[in-house]
């Protein structure tokens, strides 16, 4: 049987006396696109730090494909096929969206001597023009990144953790501040883009209708512990999770 494309286990975090993430477990599957929800303060963003190894979770453990990939640092986890994308932009908004989408290819490729003594593009002049195109970035191709609307710098985002051809994406609030018609853009592009490649998504998102019509199968945190899973329908009637977006 194929392993889990990632599989956390007991995951424990706590902050002095508060336990932020209290023995989450959870598997997903390859083409899966799961979304982790939760109200404010219920540990989904701690959560994905310690898969992410931003945070040392204080238990616990996360494997990757059947590898166990506990506390190895982000980088490490880029090169195992773990992408992800920041609530904050990681865009450069000094450099072009062409510029900003070779970078982030040259991060998970090649030698630090191969970045310095090869080409200027590594290479990736090909891959990056094909992601600028699949996302419809072509007429903004050498617009500085901080001059687009916060909407389409969330597509270079996107397109930028894609480079590496990852196996998962980690998309932490996509939808965050993007207005309606750049949000259904974005979505299209998700769809298709797992549809296409069979990449896996993790979505952490406030955006109910958003996550509802993007994940095939939700998991809900409540003060960091699972209290609900299912489908979006399933989830939708649970009196579990509407008694803790409501407050009881």
């Amino acid at each position: 049987m194929t392993a889990p494309v990632l599989s956390v286990r007991n995951i424990e975090k706590r902050f002095g006396g508060i336990r932020a993430v209290r023995g989450v477990s959870f598997d997903v599957h390859k083409g899966e696109i799961l979304g982790l929800i939760g109200p404010n303060g219920s540990g989904k963003s701690t959560l994905f730090n310690c898969i992410l190894g931003q945070l040392v979770p204080n238990a616990g453990e996360v494997a990757v494909s059947g590898r166990d990939v506990s506390g190895m640092r982000p980088s490490d986890l880029n090169k195992l096929g773990v992408g992800r994308t920041f609530q904050q932009l990681s865009v450069f908004p000094r450099m072009s969206v062409f510029d900003n989408i070779i970078l982030a290819g040259q991060e998970h490729r090649g030698t630090m001597s191969s970045r310095l003594f090869g080409a200027p593009d590594a290479g990736l002049t090909q891959d990056a023009e094909r992601m600028i195109a699949f996302f419809r970035l072509t007429h903004l191709r050498d617009e500085l990144a901080g001059s687009l609307s916060y909407g389409q710098q969330k597509l270079v985002d996107a397109a930028m953790a894609f480079m590496a051809g990852p196996s998962i994406v980690l998309l932490d609030e996509p939808a965050g501040g993007v207005n309606l018609t750049m949000l259904a853009h974005l979505k299209d592009r998700l769809v298709t883009y797992n549809a296409e490649h069979g990449t896996t998504f993790v979505v952490i998102e406030h955006n109910m209708e958003f996550v509802m019509s993007l994940c095939t199968r939700i998991i809900v945190l409540a003060e960091g512990a699972v209290i609900a899973e299912g489908t979006p329908d399933e989830i939708r009637s649970n009196q579990t999770v509407i008694d803790a977006y409501l407050g009881g």
